[in-house]
This record gives structure tokens, C-alpha cells and sequence, in this order.
């Protein structure tokens, strides 16, 4: 479905509607490949809905993004197999292929394959840069959110169809990576729920290290040697208002903003901080240096609000933005890394949510921060399990990059596989059954 001129002109490939194909491809319209079934639904079967990544699932799914449908009252029976879609978002992907039968809202399209056409191909095929490019063209309406595609339209969608070997075979080798991908979103969940273990262990003292002496014996309870200090005696607090506008009468400088913050433990110089500009007393009083700890202070929830990060690096010409709180110890007693930790523990998070103030917009006060007490080991015990924690960061932080390195991969193989621009040697050799 690529409008691309990759194979433009290229021996064995013709051109169509969806542009440069093999010659031994259909280019087809989509009521060839799928019939619209309209089949109702019954209350016994499972209620589905649409993930906008892995397509249609179960009510009870955890993923579910979208709500689900109610069985019954117009309820659109959904066989093994069959693709749905959303008339009014499948421009944006909301499109899935069912592993189960169930049911589903009669705001979808379900349609049903054909004999000659292999489900999981065209799910991919759906699912592509280049086919949800065709599916928004020939949808119908006057802006984005208000686009809609019903089966007429659909209709008339032209779709590459390679024989139906190759299609298996295309699908199989995509499955292979997403088969890949999830092994690595596995990996990612089990070292999350680790460290989160860790973490309510470590900073609540119930697990120690032998040489720093023996764990708390009950809940609450502080191990010997631990205190409990309030931010304000160990360290300075200083709500930012530098915004992202830039003005002639000051000075360029780079912005560390809310996103860096709440998507990133750790604040380092590779981050694609924004251009702006500051005052002098602001550069003064804002400059990001190493050791210092950011919290967002603004949040659309109260659970959701005082997110840590620590700056890792001397950040020349970096300033911390608005709706942030920066909180620096020059305390001998305090290393940095552990009190980031410690203000993303669970017990800083009911600290930050209960003194949250707003009704639609929630936000902390300078003295909401102040008072948030820290459990304080001594610096070398400190040290110890901010070492700890930060090596499970690094490991998750690892597979992350792997997966996002798959998802590329398999993003560049779709492209040139759902094209025809690179085939399996079975298929270049002419040994596939015509359709």
C-alpha cells in the first residue's frame, strides 16, 4: 500500500493503485478480500473490545484502552479470524484482529476474510505507515476527529494481495518479531516488579545489608542508625517559574521541562532539551547541577504528582522549567541519588498525592515539600541501595532500548515486505500457488 517509487521500474514489478507491486500480486479492491458480516451477537460470548497496538481482546484484558462493548442490543458477533475496526478512530489504528469469538459494539466494521486471504497478513497490512495512509484517504469526512470509514468506503480501498503462501509467510516472519518483542516487554515487566520490590524493602529497612546491621522488625518501625528527617532540614526548595517563551531582554538558554522529569529517572545531557530563554536571577537560582533532584509539582491528578529525577551531569546553560520543584542538599548526610529514590518510594507518593490542592488541576505548595520527611540510613548505607536501584534502572533501561530497536526493525521489515520490495527466496523462485 506504499505510494513509494522503490520499485519503480524494477524487473518482475508492475504498477497499480498502490503503486509498485510484484508482477504476480493482485492489486485488489477490499470487497474482494473481506465480506461485511453484520452477524448479531448473543449475551454468552465474551465482550471484546480494541487495543490501538494489539488489536481486539478480552473485556477483562488489562490493556484494554478503549470501552467495552455490551452484549446484546445490536452487538456484532465476532468468529476467529475476523477483522474489526472503528468507523470513527480506524484512521488512527484502532483496528484488531480477533483469536477469539465474542462480541463487540455495532460501532465497528467487522470484516470477514475470504478463502484466499490470510487474516494476520492484512491485520499487518491494516496496521502499516502505508495502510493506515490508504485507510484515512478513503475515509469520509471533514476533519480528523471526525473522519469516519464505513464498509461502502472500504469497498473501494485497493490492497495488495500477494499469493496466499506468501501471505502466511509474510505474517509468520512479522509474528517471529513480535514474538521477540513481547519476550522483551516480559523481561521489562519482571525487572520493574523487582526493583518496585526492592525498593519497599531497601527504603523501609525490613531488608539491609548484613554489614549495616539488622532490619526492622516491624512495620513502621526505623532500623538502628536510620532518621527520619523532613526535606527542609536537609535540603533547599525552589519552585521554578521559568516558562518556555523566549524574550529579546534575556538570555538563551536550554529548558529542562515537566516531560523530562516524569518520563526520565535520570536527567543527562543526551535529553533533547528545549530552546528558551531566562533572566539572570533565574539562571542564578535555576542552573541545573549535578546532585540535584526535580520533582513535578503540578499534576491533572492527585495520585499522579511529585515524580523524582536527578540530574546525573553538570548541565552548563540547563534550567529547570516551570510547574517543577528543585530540591538540593549540600548535607554531608545526604547522598542525592538515594533521595531520589526515596521521594519516588511509595510512602513519599501518599505524601504528594494527600497534600495535593485542586479540584481539575492538582499542585503541590513549597511547604507541602518542605514537610515531606525522608527515612535517612547513614551516607554509606545510603550510597549502597541507591547503587542497587540504580543497576535495576540500567537494566530495565537496557531492554527498553532493545525493544524500541526491534520495533524499528520490524517497522522497516513491514515496510518492505507489505511492498514486495524484498521477498523470501521461496517466492522469487516461483514456487507459491496462483490464487
Amino acid at each position: 500500500m506504499s505510494r513509494g517509487r522503490r520499485n519503480e521500474n524494477r524487473p518482475g514489478y508492475k504498477k497499480t493503485k498502490v503503486g509498485w507491486i510484484p508482477e504476480d500480486w493482485k492489486c485488489v479492491p477490499g470487497k474482494y478480500a473481506f465480506s461485511n458480516s453484520t452477524e448479531k451477537g448473543y449475551d454468552a460470548l465474551p465482550v471484546l473490545a480494541i487495543t490501538m497496538e494489539s488489536g481486539l481482546v478480552h473485556r477483562d484484558s488489562l490493556d484494554r484502552k478503549m470501552p467495552n462493548a455490551i452484549a446484546g442490543d445490536g452487538s456484532l458477533h465476532v468468529r476467529v479470524g475476523d477483522i474489526a475496526y472503528n468507523m470513527m478512530r480506524v484512521w488512527q489504528g484502532a483496528i484488531g484482529l480477533a483469536s477469539e469469538e465474542g462480541v463487540i459494539s455495532p460501532a465497528y466494521v467487522v470484516l470477514r476474510p475470504k478463502k484466499h486471504v490470510y487474516s494476520l497478513f492484512m491485520f499487518y497490512l491494516f496496521k502499516s505507515v502505508h495502510g493506515l495512509y490508504f485507510i484515512q484517504s478513503y475515509s469520509y469526512g471533514l476533519t480528523g476527529d471526525r473522519l469516519r470509514l464505513y464498509y461502502k468506503d472500504f469497498a473501494i480501498i485497493p490492497l495488495p494481495l500477494p499469493p496466499l503462501p506468501e501471505q502466511k509467510k509474510i505474517a509468520e516472519i512479522l509474528s517471529a518479531w513480535d514474538r521477540a518483542i513481547e519476550q522483551v516487554v516480559k523481561l521489562i515487566n519482571a525487572r520493574q516488579r523487582l526493583k518496585k520490590g526492592l525498593m519497599q524493602q531497601l527504603l523501609t529497612g525490613r531488608m539491609r545489608f548484613p554489614e549495616f546491621g539488622k532490619p526492622a522488625q516491624k512495620k513502621g518501625e526505623l532500623p538502628e542508625g536510620w532518621a527520619m528527617k523532613s526535606i527542609s532540614s536537609i535540603a533547599r526548595v525552589s519552585f521554578s517559574g521559568v516558562d518556555k517563551k523566549t524574550h529579546a531582554d534575556e538570555m538563551p538558554v536550554r529548558l529542562c521541562n515537566y516531560m523530562d522529569v516524569y518520563a526520565n529517572d535520570y536527567i543527562t545531557a543526551d535529553l533533547d532539551f528545549m530552546p528558551a530563554t531566562a533572566s539572570d536571577s533565574e539562571i542564578t537560582r535555576f542552573s541545573l547541577q549535578r546532585g540535584d533532584v526535580m520533582i513535578t509539582k503540578d499534576s491533572e491528578t492527585p495520585d499522579d504528582i511529585g515524580v523524582p529525577a536527578i540530574v546525573t551531569e553538570d548541565l552548563e546553560g540547563v534550567i529547570c522549567g516551570y510547574h517543577l520543584a528543585l530540591i538540593r542538599s549540600d548535607s554531608a548526610e545526604v547522598d542525592p541519588f538515594f533521595l531520589s529514590k526515596e521521594l519516588g518510594s511509595a510512602r513519599s507518593k501518599r505524601h504528594f498525592s494527600t497534600h495535593a490542592n485542586g479540584a481539575t488541576r492538582f499542585g503541590l505548595t513549597t511547604s507541602a515539600v518542605m514537610k515531606t520527611t525522608v527515612h535517612l540510613p547513614t551516607i554509606e548505607e545510603q550510597t549502597r541501595i541507591a547503587a542497587v536501584l540504580s543497576t535495576c534502572d540500567r537494566e530495565i533501561e537496557l531492554l527498553q532500548r532493545k525493544q524500541e530497536k526491534l520495533k524499528e526493525q520490524k517497522k522497516g521489515l513491514m515496510q518492505k515486505l507489505l511492498t514486495g520490495e524484498v521477498r523470501h527466496p521461496e517466492f522469487l523462485r516461483g514456487e507459491h500457488h496462483e490464487i
